[in-house]
């Protein structure tokens, strides 16, 4: 059996850089902790964990040396609160989503209806939105777009790891509904390459494994990419998740992974698909 393993399968910059400053801050730091997890990767969570940095869910729990900010970033009022009660900030906000914070805040003190391409509840999303001073409306689809009413000025700016083709097709909605359109396209470069390569290994295999937390936005959408391309796919955490039956009649498997999937678990994925 071949396997087809993507060349862009696991860490992007974002997540590789925040997972280093924070190893890097265990060593200099008796108590640390990160608001909300760190990366979208439960293990990769626990190894944190195991290294002294405990997750705080709210600015109210930290009772750290210090804190670390998530690669997701989080809220304006969550950044000033931490500030406020005189915390060591560690700021490992991916500067992708640093950067989609700052375009929110620009387009509202501009004036414009400010729509964000992404999934509402995400706490990228919700981070983002916090620094809109203005109006502002999520939408995670075409179908919630031809819902929003026509303004006189729309700007538009997507969650990092949103789709490029969902984000073009929104675009082409929100023109119909304004004279005034400014666009920034948020989405990070490593989110493209991924995508792109998960669809082209998809349409070349019997069997596709996509490797990531399911609480990984990121690494679902790889998922149901494969998926549209008719393409039999199975999102799994781990290893131990995989079932020989899924391989039956399989001559070539793809694997690839979000961007918050740690090296580790890709290589035992891959391991274990070569032991059947």
């Amino acid at each position: 059996m071949e396997i087809l393993l993507a060349k862009s399968a696991g860490f992007c910059f974002g997540v590789k850089r925040a997972t280093q400053m924070a190893f890097d801050a265990a060593d200099q730091y008796q108590s640390l902790q990160s608001l909300g997890p760190l990366i979208h990767s439960p293990q990769m969570v626990r190894k944190l964990e195991e290294r002294g940095i405990r997750v705080c869910r709210q600015v109210d729990d930290a009772d750290g040396d210090a804190i670390v900010v998530r690669s997701h970033g989080v809220t304006a009022e969550e950044l000033a609160a931490l500030r406020d009660c005189g915390k060591t900030i560690i700021d490992a906000t991916c500067p992708f989503v640093t950067r989609a914070q700052e375009f929110a805040a620009e387009l509202s003190r501009e004036g414009y209806l400010l729509v964000l391409v992404g999934e509402a509840h995400h706490p990228e999303v919700q981070g983002i939105v916090s620094y809109a001073t203005g109006a502002v409306v999520v939408v995670a689809s075409p179908e919630e777009a031809r819902e929003l009413p026509k303004s006189r000025m729309i700007g538009i700016i997507a969650q990092t790891t949103q789709s490029i083709e969902n984000f073009r097709t929104i675009v082409g909605v929100c023109l119909e509904k304004t004279h005034k359109l400014k666009i920034y396209n948020t989405i990070c470069d490593a989110t493209s390459v991924r995508q792109e390569e998960a669809v082209n290994i998809a349409t070349k295999v019997d069997l596709m494994l996509v490797v990531g937390g399911y609480n990984s936005a990121n690494t679902t959408r790889l998922a149901d990419l494969c998926r549209e391309q008719g393409t039999s796919t199975y999102h799994v955490e781990t290893a131990d998740e995989i079932s020989s039956a899924w391989f039956k009649g399989a001559k070539r498997v793809g694997v690839t992974a979000g961007a918050s999937t740690p090296q580790f678990l890709i290589d035992e994925i891959v391991a274990k698909i070569s032991s059947l």
